[in-house]
Order: structure tokens, then C-alpha cells, then sequence
């Protein structure tokens, strides 16, 4: 039973329990490749699901999906100063072709802005080309110096959207817009509460004029960005020269976004909902939502199995029913390990009732079901499992939210207390960056929805904003 106990318990080393979840549940194996990761076909399966949620909401407000080059001209990059100088620390750079050297460098793309904006400059000619709402499925690249799987790694699974627009206006509708799918996927699909907010001056993406992000906080107090949404302005499209003809026959400069996630989400599922059994995930999100478990090899047993899983096919609920020969022990602690939102148990015993038991991932609770009944039964559990394995998260979350109001205040909770602080801060960098140098906590977002009473937490002098701040991984 080696691959479904000796899960190290979270509150001792959250960073082994960790890696012990994502390699015992099946997601992911360590390659060959240093840096990089294999994502397993359960690991994988989990992806597929946030993929096709996504796209379907991406498809539903117009955008579409493009396939740009892995590989970036150095001159190319090097269009947008600000912008390459961001990436230069992480970037990857292919200088050999076989066995004769490169003229230029070709970079292994870290994100794809200048990619869509040299695109854009060919087809963008009127008005009517706009707006371009387009977005990539895709991998990239950036060479980390520690990795973890899911959490940084140097080949990258996400997507990422590059709009163009004719107004500032809608350049700034978009990217808020897609920050709220991004919002409503966190919170009503992975059942994970996230702050949303505006990043610092400092904090933002390179090149961009404002970052805005989600930031979710994980079982450990320790934040983690699960989502980033870019108003790039028209700084972009000026350096790649991308203008159209208005309604007067007039030159203008569009104005442009770019937004992202990635399988970080992944590793955010495990940390904000895993457990000392193993993965815990929400039904929404889950590409199994039931595990079958017979017991025992009687003919009642097997038709009711068939019976049950035929219920579960037409009704649409996704499951795999574990036949092996396992011990039904085993088999229980491996439906935990996985994550499964429900195990379904079919004995003897309960079928001479008409019942199977239903064991909930989230509680572990028990719950006798009629066997003709189930599928339906299902339907009606888990929007209750996923509502409180939200629920549960937003709880402990609030719990790691800290309040300082001068610099001793705040270095008592960083020093002692896991979570968030929330502080007021002046808006010079210098304090920003103050907190980071002593106690290792960057500016997560700025909070917009609270009035500022007191003086900056740092310097003493009159605030302008108020800040989360926090630890990340």
C-alpha cells in the first residue's frame, strides 16, 4: 500500500506533503529534462477540463484561437525595451541550427506579445479589422532556477489572449472583463476564493500600463498569482508601428490587452483544497467524479455495478470502477489519494436494502442512497461538496488575514503569523520595497473598496493606498 499511505501530514512540511500529493495521486513525474516536469494522464485530465471551461467562455465572448511561433528573433523581441528587459533573467535562447551557428539568436518564447503584435501590424488596416480578439493554447518557456511541479517550471502549460482595439475605452472593458471569467472560474469552478485586484507600479507586467491579478492563498498562508489580466495601452502597438484607418480616413494607434493562466491553478486545486489523505477535488473541476467500488464478486454486486454505471453514463456524470483485486481497504485510500469528490461502495449488505454507500471526499461522511436513484442523488450532492469546499477555504483564508497600522505591528504578524497583512502604504516604492527586503512579502494588489484612515505603515507619511501584502510561492 506504499503508493497511498506515508502522505507526510501538511501542518509538519507542507513542502514535502506537497510533492508526496502530486506524486502519489498520479499527476505528475519528474523527467529526464532538469527543470521540467511530466504531466500524467490523471495530472493532464485535470488541465483538459480547465481547457475546455475556459475556451467555452472565451468562444462565448468572441475570441479566437490562434497558433503563433515558439521561437522569437532577438531583434523582434527587442522592440519593446521595457519588455525584454523584464523576461532577459528567465529567457531561453537557441543559437545553434544543427550544426551551423545562428546569424541571430532566437529566443524560446517566455510570452507572445511582440509574436501578436507583428502579426497584428500586417492584418490590422481599418477600423473594421477591430477589434482582433484572439488567444493561444500553448507552451512556454522560462528558465527558472528553483522548480516545483504545477508552481514554476521551465516549460509551461497555459494559454494566453492578445486583443487590439480601437478605443481606450474598450481596451480597458476587456481587460477587466476577462479578469471577472477569470474571477467567476477560480471561485465557482475550482472553489477557490481569490483576492482581485490591481497590481503596484512595480509589481506589474513588463511593458504593461496597468496589471491587474488574482490572488489565491494557499493552506499554508503562503499567496499564489493564479491569474494575471494586462492593459498594455498603446505603448506596444506604437514601438511595432500597427495603425488603421478610422471612420474619417484618419491614422490612428490602437490600443491592446493580453491575459493568461496556466497550470499553476493546478497546484493551487492541491494546496488550497489537498488534505493528509491526499487531493480533495471540487466536482466542477473534477475529469472523474465518482469512483465505482464493488465488493465483492457476488452476482448481486455485479449487477448492480452495471446497473449504477449505465445511470451514471446517461446522466452524464463522469466515473471508473475499480475492479481489480485490491483489497477493498486499499481501494478506498487510493479514492482518496485521487481526489475523487465521491466514492460510491456496493455490497451485499446494502443492496439487500436497495442502497449503496456514498462517501463524500470533502467530509468523509457516509450516506446510503437508493441504487435507482443515484445519478440523480449525485446531481444534487455535489453543488453541496463544492460549496463547501469553497466555503471551507474562504473560512480559513479570512482567518490568515492580518490588519497593521504602523512598522512594529506589521513585523510582529510577519514574523509570527502566516497569511496576508493588510496595510496602508504612501505609494513611494522605496517602503514597497522595504517590507519585501526585511520580511521577504511583496505587494500583492491594491485594495480599491476600503477608505484609508491612517499613515503609511512604513514611513509614517499620509497614505494613498491600501495594500495586501503577502509571501509566494
Amino acid at each position: 500500500m506504499s503508493e497511498v499511505k506515508d502522505i507526510t501530514s501538511r501542518d509538519k512540511d507542507f513542502a514535502s506533503w506537497y510533492t508526496d500529493v502530486v506524486k502519489k495521486a498520479g499527476l505528475v513525474d519528474y523527467s529526464s529534462v532538469k527543470g521540467s516536469m511530466i504531466i500524467c494522464p490523471y495530472g493532464y485530465a485535470i488541465w483538459e477540463q480547465m481547457q475546455k471551461i475556459l475556451d467555452e467562455k472565451f468562444k462565448e465572448t468572441g475570441h479566437e484561437n490562434v497558433q503563433m511561433p515558439m521561437f522569437i528573433p532577438e531583434s523582434l523581441l527587442n522592440i519593446e525595451k521595457d519588455h525584454v528587459e523584464g523576461f532577459a533573467p528567465e529567457a531561453a535562447w537557441v543559437t545553434y541550427g544543427g550544426s551551423e551557428k545562428l546569424e541571430e539568436r532566437l529566443c524560446v518564447r517566455p510570452t507572445s506579445e511582440v509574436l501578436f503584435c507583428d502579426y497584428y501590424k500586417k492584418i490590422i488596416r481599418s477600423y473594421r479589422d477591430l477589434p482582433k480578439l484572439y488567444n493561444q493554447w500553448c507552451t512556454i518557456v522560462r528558465w527558472e532556477k528553483t522548480t516545483r511541479p504545477f508552481l514554476r517550471s521551465r516549460e509551461i502549460l497555459w494559454q494566453e489572449g492578445h486583443t487590439m482595439h480601437a478605443t481606450e475605452e474598450d481596451a480597458i472593458n476587456e481587460t477587466l472583463r476577462m479578469l471577472h471569467i477569470y474571477e467567476d472560474f477560480q471561485r465557482n469552478t475550482l472553489a477557490i476564493p481569490v483576492i482581485v485586484g490591481k497590481k503596484t507600479e512595480k509589481e506589474k507586467f513588463a511593458g504593461a500600463k496597468a496589471t491587474y491579478s488574482l490572488e489565491a492563498m494557499m493552506y499554508d498562508g503562503v499567496a499564489l498569482q493564479n491569474g494575471t489580466s494586462h492593459y498594455f495601452g498603446q505603448g506596444f502597438a506604437q514601438a511595432f508601428g500597427i495603425q488603421y484607418l478610422d471612420q474619417n480616413n484618419e491614422l490612428k494607434t490602437p490600443y491592446q490587452t493580453s491575459w493568461g493562466v496556466s497550470t499553476r491553478m493546478i497546484g493551487a486545486l492541491i494546496m488550497v483544497h489537498g488534505d493528509d489523505r491526499g487531493l480533495v477535488l471540487p466536482p466542477n473541476i473534477a475529469p472523474i467524479k465518482a469512483v465505482i467500488i464493488p465488493i465483492g464478486k457476488d452476482e448481486a454486486v455485479i449487477e448492480a455495478t452495471n446497473k449504477v454505471t449505465n445511470e451514471l453514463k446517461e446522466a452524464g456524470i463522469t466515473y471508473r470502477v475499480d475492479d481489480s483485486n485490491k483489497t477493498p481497504g486499499f481501494k478506498f485510500a487510493e479514492a482518496e489519494v485521487k481526489g475523487y469528490p465521491v466514492r460510491i461502495e456496493i455490497g451485499k449488505r446494502d443492496l439487500e436494502n436497495h442502497q449503496v454507500t456514498v462517501v463524500r471526499r470533502d467530509t468523509l461522511e457516509k450516506i446510503k442512497y437508493d441504487v435507482l436513484d443515484i445519478a440523480q442523488s449525485l446531481h444534487e450532492l455535489f453543488p453541496v461538496i463544492q460549496q463547501n469546499l469553497y466555503d471551507q477555504a474562504l473560512a480559513r483564508r479570512n482567518q490568515m488575514i492580518y490588519e497593521a497600522n504602523d512598522y512594529d505591528e506589521f513585523k510582529n504578524i510577519a514574523l509570527n503569523q502566516p497569511g496576508f497583512i493588510k496595510a496602508n502604504w504612501c505609494g513611494d516604492e522605496a517602503c514597497e520595497k522595504k517590507i519585501k527586503d526585511d520580511f521577504g512579502m511583496k505587494s500583492r494588489c491594491l485594495i480599491d473598496d476600503e477608505e484609508i484612515h491612517t499613515n503609511c505603515v512604513v514611513c509614517g507619511k499620509k497614505a494613498k493606498y491600501r495594500l495586501y501584502f503577502g509571501r509566494q510561492y
